[in-house]
């Protein structure tokens, strides 16, 4: 393996021993890598659906189709906790609903975050009929209840998302740009962050914006001066107007990892249709009837994800990516920026991904341990099955891996 992937790899010694503790030698070993570290992700809202059977049969079964395709590849998901959604009703959450979803994922041995807490889209209409004092309070009753009950199924949120545009955002009114201005952003992230650290002190917190200028910089700056205990810097990728390519990706690399802070590309957009023309400075403003995939442009699109993919997992900080629209069908602005079409066929970008996570960066072999049934193997960080004749155990590679003795 090239020494370019180093940093995702360890070598570990394991000793075998049976019952009565007498060395397992000169016997074949296979160590098979089950679940990444590095977490390959997609948002899977469809996942509400499908746990909590709210749909008819036939639908039922195309999404379990989806998700079946989506577990086979990836290890981690967002679930959705938009605030004008989860609770479009003040006191009546979908709780229920969304737990269930986070249950079957967390079965499944998906890890789960929660996306947003606060951000001033899709936030709550009935905040509009409270004083700034009043919304902040609701804001921290929202973080304490939902963080709260989720805690130990999701425990990584988006905590506050978009601030560099929110207290200048004027496409409507809301509460929470009403809040942003009042407190600043240094402020309202630094009040976010302090609720949801409070309520759940173990989790993992991120700042997310889509603004990857000297702005979105000088904003995380601002807020580990002011002790905010920023845990992952997460970076928007939505690319409707054209691959960035290596030379943007890599500089951009270079910017945020100056904080030395984790980074996750926490929503990664790459179409297998036309491209977005360039004068549209709000993407949301792009608004057509149909935006088709082509068998062209899916070749494009698998090209793209195969070096995008291979920069960011070869970076030493980035820790995820998240591909935003697992599937065509329903995709933001309706854009074919899906690994799969929306009929649930595979395009070229999904073989290309599960090629990369499956084959090139799997750890999948067999040793033979010596007469003192010492074995030492290499391979990708992660959790391991480790068969030896009708014998397994299960156990996780840590870039700082100790021996280990296990008894089979």
């Amino acid at each position: 393996m090239s020494n370019e992937f180093a940093h995702r790899m360890a070598r570990k010694s394991i000793k075998l021993v049976d019952g009565s503790g007498n060395p397992v030698a000169g016997q074949e070993v296979q160590l098979n890598l089950t679940n990444h570290k590095f977490l390959f992700g997609a948002s899977t809202f469809d996942a509400v659906e499908v746990a909590n059977k709210s749909v008819d049969p036939d639908r039922l079964a195309f999404l379990e189709d989806k998700m079946e395709k989506f577990f086979d590849v990836f290890n981690s998901a967002t679930l959705p906790f938009y605030w004008d959604r989860f609770e479009p009703k003040r006191g009546k959450p979908m709780t229920e609903e969304l737990q269930n979803a986070a249950k079957w994922l967390k079965s499944r041995n998906v890890t789960l975050k929660g996306h947003p807490l606060v951000w001033h889209t899709l936030t709550a209409p009935w905040l509009l009929d409270m004083s700034n004092k009043e919304i902040l309070k609701a804001q921290f009753d929202r973080i304490e209840r939902d963080v709260t009950d989720f805690k130990g199924l999701i425990d990584m949120w988006d905590v506050i998302n978009e601030v560099v545009i929110m207290p200048i955002f004027d496409k409507y009114d809301n509460g929470i740009t009403r809040l942003s201005q009042e407190l600043g952003r240094v402020g309202i992230i630094k009040e976010m962050f302090a609720k949801t650290r409070e309520v759940n002190p173990n989790a993992t917190l991120l700042l997310n914006d889509f603004n990857t200028s000297i702005n979105y910089e000088i904003l995380i700056d601002g807020c580990l001066n002011a002790g905010v205990p920023i845990d992952v810097i997460g970076i928007q990728s939505h690319q409707h107007q054209g691959y960035w390519g290596r030379e943007k990706l890599e500089e951009i690399l270079d910017r945020f990892s100056h904080f030395g802070l984790p980074i996750h590309f926490t929503e990664n957009t790459l179409t297998s249709g036309h491209i977005m023309p360039p004068e549209i400075e709000d993407l949301n403003d792009y608004q057509i009837d149909d935006w088709p995939t082509t068998p062209e442009f899916e070749e494009r699109q698998a090209k793209e994800v195969e070096e995008m993919y291979s920069i960011l997992f070869k970076h030493p900080l980035v820790e995820s990516i998240t591909t935003w629209k697992f599937s065509d069908e329903g995709a933001w602005l309706g854009a074919p920026a899906g690994f799969l079409r929306k009929d649930n066929s595979p395009k070229p970008s999904y073989d290309v991904v599960k090629r990369l996570i499956k084959e090139d960066w799997h750890t999948n072999v067999t040793v033979r341990t010596d007469d003192k049934g010492m074995l030492t193997f290499e391979g990708f960080l992660g959790d391991y099955d480790l068969v030896c004749g009708d014998k397994s155990v299960s156990f996780t590679l840590e870039k700082e891996s100790a021996q280990d003795q296990f008894t089979i």
